[in-house]
């Protein structure tokens, strides 16, 4: 189907704006009982407590939700061509980063609508390959997902994990490659971290959650660190560290390249992190006592990898922008360090030690930039990238000579290339083949400042002959959270929200990473507001320009972007056309009392334990300042029953205190996904259906019909 079919499709028929009487709306009538929690001498009332329990209550108020959400969506006329040009254009092959081990390489693949990418394996980098693992035969409805796979050092073995339904709570299995069978070893109660094989390919380093009686993980508890050897069952397994001076830390296993440390990353929330180690003996098993390396939690620490005893470390200690220091493993203060790779004009976000040379990916105005030193901190070239985009990648070995990475923007699907780390030539390893012309759109950046004068980059993705007349429907998505940067990536509904005549607006907020800590620490904690006026900025900026009007602007944000977009929605319900928060964080005052992982949310979020953080997040939180009577605009919460990241009684308290609240015509609708959690691993079937809805639901409250679409 052409673009011009296609669009012309999408406008003939769509019904009017909601709020014009022509479908009247009957929401589930749900209870509002007179709970009140005091914080600090305030009284809170949360009408909606009962929401969060996990019963048949719950379960079948979400049933009625459905019920009203998904006929609404259904019925609006535009939504299966919407899905019908989803699926075209999703069908493209697309390739994952390989990874290479004792001459074998390992990589994901989909052919296009496969629910699940599958796991391949071939014995050359240009050898035939074959399939190791086929997650879509796992079950019917292909709900369970490949989440992680690491190939042991001698290539003969991988272990993978699965997801089942959405959770991140992960099961870790081994898989022999030779044979494609399945060992016998079966790892449960982990979420959120790889395993890590020891050297001689015979058994694993994990992190876990405790046992409950019932035989669950129990996330409101720390993890611990294990040692499981190949061919024993679990409760055989070794503990090997534990936290126990402190009650949020959590600690993360990664065995050294050359196998002679166990080095353990301690994670305290997004603004602090510690490394520790122990010495590994020849049989794989630890030896000594732990070393406490890094043990200020004063910024963030990453191993990047040790070599000869001296461990290099990518740090925003004392450089908000970073910086990859030298460490030895015998060091007792930091006069020991040694700067290797200086701090440079951009922020330094991730780094790994390939071929004796590290390679540091740097952001420059939110794009990409990589440059790879030597070890004595000599630039030795700049990477040759394709474009002003994201790349992520270039993994391997202290003694491996090629590295991979995948490289994307807007309007280029992900491509992998490989890098001579020696020489620095890039060289194309698999390209997708697109089914259509993404010539006939162009991205810009634009800058624009804030309510306190900061210049905030935004990208807008657009048609070349674009006209600015304030009649384009406009999607303006964000994040700015958790030092996360926004970077141009490809998403097939984006590019088909462009066909149907959209503009597509990604604003880099504070709180994320684009311009380094200092750049994130300015939007967190008693500082949060200041994400939400750059996202009302952002918003006041592309109508003031005439890319869009407000009846044409819609808003969206997912997770920590959830909770952008009922914030900034209640606290100007009149600057937008439509909402889509999805799987949002939107009750603040209790986020932290879902897992502890939800807690170490504090370091961006803070605690409503704490006075003035309570202030701060009472101002904003969206569950708590939605106000009777307010014409509040057209809103699709989406949220799923198995998220386990951020839970879903979030979205339900926020669209019954919305539905409860409106104050005009729009509607407020709330559609939950079953079998499906946070996100990963959602089938390629569901995401096509969950797209549908959404920009279906645009099509009418944005009133797309009197969009021109031809051209």
């Amino acid at each position: 189907m052409s673009a011009a079919v296609f669009l012309s499709a999408c406008g003939t028929g769509a019904s009017p704006p909601a709020g014009d009487g022509s479908q009247t709306l009957r929401y589930p009538q749900t209870e509002r009982s007179a709970h009140v929690d005091e914080y600090h001498g305030v009284e809170v009332a949360d009408p909606y407590r009962w929401l969060e329990n996990v019963d048949e209550r719950t379960a079948a108020w979400v049933r009625q939700q459905n019920a009203v959400a998904q006929p609404y969506l259904e019925a609006i006329p535009a939504r299966q061509k919407i899905k019908a040009r989803l699926t075209e254009l999703w069908n493209y092959e697309r390739y994952g980063i390989p990874m290479q081990r004792a001459g074998r390489y390992f990589y994901l693949r989909n052919d296009g609508l496969q629910d699940q990418s599958v796991l391949y394996v071939a014995d050359s980098l240009d050898g035939e390959p074959r399939v190791l693992l086929d997650p879509n035969e796992l079950r019917e409805d292909a709900t369970v997902a490949l989440g992680e796979f690491v190939p042991s050092p001698d290539g003969r073995l991988v272990a993978y994990s699965l997801s089942d339904g959405g959770t991140d709570w992960r099961t870790w299995h081994v898989r022999e490659v030779q044979s494609g069978r399945d060992r016998p070893d079966i790892l449960r109660f982990i979420k959120f971290r790889e395993a890590s094989w020891t050297a001689d390919s015979k058994g694993l380093y994990y992190a876990r959650y405790p046992q409950r009686a019932d035989g669950s993980g129990d996330d409101s508890k720390q993890m611990s660190i294990w040692l499981h050897r190949l061919g024993t069952p679990q409760s055989e397994d070794v503990q090997v560290f534990a936290i126990a001076d402190h009650p949020t830390r959590n600690p993360y296993p990664e065995v050294s390249d050359d196998g002679r440390y166990l080095v353990i990353t301690v994670y305290d929330g997004s603004l602090s992190t510690g490394i520790y180690y122990r010495r590994i003996g020849p049989d794989g098993t630890p030896q000594g006592e732990v070393v406490r390396l890094i043990d200020s939690f004063d910024a963030q620490y990453q191993f990047v990898d040790v070599i000869d005893d001296v461990f290099y470390v990518r740090t925003s200690a004392d450089t908000p922008n970073g910086r990859i220091v030298a460490i030895p493993a015998n060091a007792t203060s930091r006069t020991a360090w040694r700067d290797v790779v200086t701090e440079q004009d951009f922020a330094l976000v991730d780094a790994t030690l390939v071929g004796g040379r590290i390679i540091a990916q740097y952001l420059k105005d939110a794009h990409s930039l990589v440059r790879v030193f030597d070890l004595d901190g000599r630039l030795a070239y700049e990477v040759d990238l394709p474009g002003l985009g994201q790349v992520e990648g270039f993994g391997g070995s202290a003694r491996d000579r090629r590295t991979f990475f995948a490289y994307g923007d807007f309007l280029t699907p992900t491509s992998i290339w490989s890098l001579d780390v020696e020489t620095g030539k890039v060289t194309l390893f698999r390209e997708p083949q697109f089914a259509a012309d993404t010539s006939a759109y162009v991205t810009e950046q634009v800058f624009y400042e804030s309510k306190d004068g900061t210049q905030v980059p935004m990208f807008i993705t657009r048609k070349r002959d674009f006209r600015k007349d304030g009649t384009a429907p406009t999607m303006l998505y964000g994040y700015g959270g958790f030092g996360i940067a926004q970077l141009p990536a490809f998403s097939v509904p984006v590019y088909v929200w462009l066909e149907m005549g959209g503009v597509f607006a990604v604003a880099n907020l504070r709180g994320g990473g684009e311009y380094g800590e200092d750049w994130h620490v300015a939007g967190t904690k008693l500082q949060k507001q200041n994400v939400f006026d750059d996202f009302i900025a952002a918003a006041e900026w592309l109508i003031a320009e005439k890319y869009t009007s407000t009846p044409k602007l819609a808003v969206r944000g997912r997770s920590n972007g959830g909770l952008l977009v009922g914030a900034v929605m209640t606290q100007r319900p009149d600057l937008f056309g439509a909402a889509l928060p999805a799987v949002g964080v939107l009750d603040m005052l209790r986020y932290h009392t879902a897992s502890a992982n939800a807690r170490q949310w504090s370091s961006d979020y803070g605690l409503s334990e704490n006075e003035a953080e309570f202030h701060a997040q009472y101002a904003y939180s969206p569950v708590h300042n939605v106000r009777p009577g307010t014409c509040y605009p057209p809103t699709l919460v989406t949220t799923a029953e198995s998220d386990d990241r951020v839970v879903p009684w979030h979205s339900y308290k926020f669209a019954a205190a919305l539905q409860h609240a409106q104050g005009c015509a729009h509607p407020v609708l709330l559609r939950v996904e079953t079998r499906a959690g946070h996100g990963a691993g959602k089938p390629t079937w569901m995401q096509i259906e969950d797209w549908a809805d959404q920009w279906a639901f645009l099509v009418k409250a944005l009133g797309m019909a009197d969009v021109e679409t031809t051209g």
